[in-house]
């Protein structure tokens, strides 16, 4: 037997084409290669188990191995095997009508993985990195007879008789000398270890050395020896592909460590498990979040049939969900899945809304069983929920339920508790119902404990998404404001109509301010003189609600970089009731510049703003005033 013929694609612009589209991404024609290998396997193995073929299956594990002096890479497998008439048919015959229409269409295409998935061209992608490319293959059909293909990139290829005896097939590329960066053993493992790991099918790729017990030496401890042992790179069967009935939690956990080996131990997990109307399994890990939600993303790992795709999912997985962990596995998703694929495809949506659906229902679960162990993981669990709350309005109608917000006693309830907790006592004088936060509780002790002393609750505010998930409560929940603990003095903060009585005369108001500005005499701090109670702060520097909000979110990039570029403003809330003001009030004019300078400074010192110079003078002012 031999034949030669041109491959029916009518032009020979078909090669270089597949060499310059594809070039970005050389290294998946391993993954298109051993991926065939594995599909030929799985069939042989289903044919046998239909009784459609009766012969030994034997070891039916691929084999990848490559020689640096001959310059080849060899996949080889012990699957269906083919006859020359199916290469004519599978491997001759590409399945696409029109080469020019084909050329013209695609000149331009950026998205490699579109080309190949589009046209079928997975076996042809060898020729990205071998100017000559063999195929050895044995049907597993009775009287099959070997057949060899050999073509060398142009559109011309030789059919010959093979000395093949084994069923299967053995594919050879002749590496080119633009590719032998492949013609090694770490860049092998590496591409097999990142697309293969989790085939269905043993993949072998050399061996290794391993140690093995050998006996026990004179004192009766155990000896060991090294032994060669094939080196099998993939778990072909991940936990994904099981039952959750037959897993436990060390499973889980094991498999997790796995993917990633120097995490801590995830919080949670989620099966998924799913036929219709789309097909999809996977597992989802909650992992611990250290308020770094860059450094976490693509953590979720795509698969097709067991075949590493990308971990790029942000059109498959909602958008708040991309800090999860974990792998998602669709057949329904090609192998060669293109991005505009994925925006278009219907079936991604349905998967999209069915993982959001799963994880409200897996979180709702949690807290309803075990409400104590939810407010544990809060601080890890709060920013997913915070973020999809805010991102999805689905996600927040389900997630209400059991969304948490924390005080600074530790204590946790859900947005219908907490507004039943606080509404008799702070709501203000037009009947809205006022939540304080603080953001650093430390650094905002001073305003905390004013707040407390008045039976007001401050709420803990200070994950990364807090300045929008505010926003979001304000908008969501009716006749509901959000005002940080430090943005006015806390008589102030609730607007009621029992004012305290004014003590200072108009004469000694129109004085203490005028001390005050000539004590600070800095044009981002206005004085004002409020009538508090005599037990507050004599001297509270305050920041509007408002403009900080937006300052806050402008660091965030939330879109509201004008504020970001606007200067710090204070408002100086002179406490014209407190015994020390009066004192300014009386004193002689060196005196009272002296003591609203001190009185000042200590207002600065409880924020933290005294700084430099300035609190180098305060202390020694401080030691002449004592």
């Amino acid at each position: 037997m031999q034949e030669k013929g041109t491959i029916s694609i009518h032009t020979e612009n078909i090669f270089p084409i597949i060499k310059k589209f594809l070039y970005s991404d050389h290294e998946i024609f391993l993954r298109e290669l051993v991926s065939n290998a594995v599909d030929a396997t799985q069939k042989i193995k289903r044919l046998s188990s239909l009784g459609q073929f009766q012969g030994e299956l034997g070891d039916l594990k691929v084999q990848v191995a490559f020689d640096e002096k001959a310059k080849t890479i060899t996949i080889t497998d012990r699957g269906l095997g083919m006859t020359a008439d199916e290469i004519k048919k599978y491997i001759n015959q590409i399945a696409f009508s029109g080469a020019t229409e084909f050329v013209e269409k695609f000149k331009d295409a950026k998205d490699a993985n579109e080309l190949i998935g589009k046209f079928g061209l997975g076996f042809y992608s060898a020729f990205m990195v071998a100017d000559k490319v063999e195929i050895n293959t044995l049907s597993y059909q009775e009287g099959a007879e070997p057949a060899r293909w050999i073509c060398d990139g142009s559109t011309e290829f030789e059919i010959t008789e093979s000395d093949r005896s084994d069923r299967g097939t053995e594919i050879i590329l002749h590496v080119n000398a633009d590719s032998e960066e492949f013609l090694n053993q770490h860049k092998l493992q590496e591409i097999l270890d990142k697309y293969c790991k989790f085939l269905p099918v043993p993949i072998q790729f050399g061996t290794k050395t391993e140690s093995v017990e050998d006996g026990e030496d004179e004192e009766g401890k155990p000896k060991y020896k090294s032994v060669e042992v094939d080196n099998i790179i993939n778990n072909p069967n991940p936990i994904w592909t099981k039952s959750p009935s037959e897993l436990k939690d060390e499973d889980y956990i094991a498999f997790y460590k796995e993917l990633y080996p120097f995490s801590e131990d995830p919080l949670f997990w989620i099966h998924l498990n799913v036929d219709y109307p789309f097909n999809l399994t996977g597992v989802l890990y909650f992992p611990k979040v250290k308020n770094d939600m860059e450094f976490q993303r693509n953590k979720i790992k795509l698969f097709s049939r067991q075949v590493f795709i990308t971990d790029e999912v942000k059109d498959i997985v909602p958008e708040f969900l991309m800090l999860l962990h974990g792998v998602i596995d669709s057949p329904d998703i090609p192998l060669n899945v293109s991005r505009s694929f994925l925006q278009a495809d219907s079936n991604v949506k349905k998967i999209n809304n069915y993982i959001t659906k799963k994880v409200a229902d897996k979180l709702s679960e949690l807290f309803n069983k075990d409400r104590k162990a939810f407010e544990e993981k809060w601080q890890d669990i709060g920013l997913f929920v915070k973020y999809g709350m805010i991102s999805e309005d689905k996600f927040y109608d389900k997630a209400k339920d059991f969304a948490l917000l924390g005080n600074t006693k530790k204590e946790f309830f859900t947005l219908d508790e907490y507004r039943e907790k606080v509404k008799d006592v702070q709501t203000d004088k037009d009947g809205n119902v006022v939540y304080l936060y603080t953001v650093d509780a430390s650094k905002q002790d001073s305003f905390i404990q004013s707040a407390n002393r008045k039976d007001y609750d401050v709420l803990d505010m200070s994950s990364p998404l807090d300045n929008h998930f505010i926003n979001q409560l304000e908008q969501k929940l009716e006749k509901t404001q959000l005002k940080r603990v430090d943005s006015d003095v806390a008589d102030k903060l609730i607007k009621k109509d029992d004012a305290p009585a004014h003590v200072l005369t108009e004469d000694e108001t129109t004085t203490v301010k005028s001390a005050f500005e000539k004590a600070i005499s800095k044009a981002n701090y206005k004085v004002e003189i409020e009538s508090l109670n005599p037990d507050e702060l004599p001297v509270s520097i305050t920041q509007d609600e408002f403009m900080r909000r937006m300052k806050d979110m402008a660091q965030m990039g939330g879109g509201m970089s004008f504020y970001g570029s606007l200067p710090e403003n204070y408002k100086v809330a002179v406490n014209g009731n407190h015994p020390l003001i009066s004192r300014i009030a009386k004193a002689d004019d060196s005196e009272k510049e002296k003591l609203a300078k001190q009185a000042f400074d200590l207002a600065l010192l409880s924020q933290g703003l005294l700084t430099g110079s300035d609190l180098t003078e305060f202390v020694k002012r401080s030691v002449e005033l004592i």
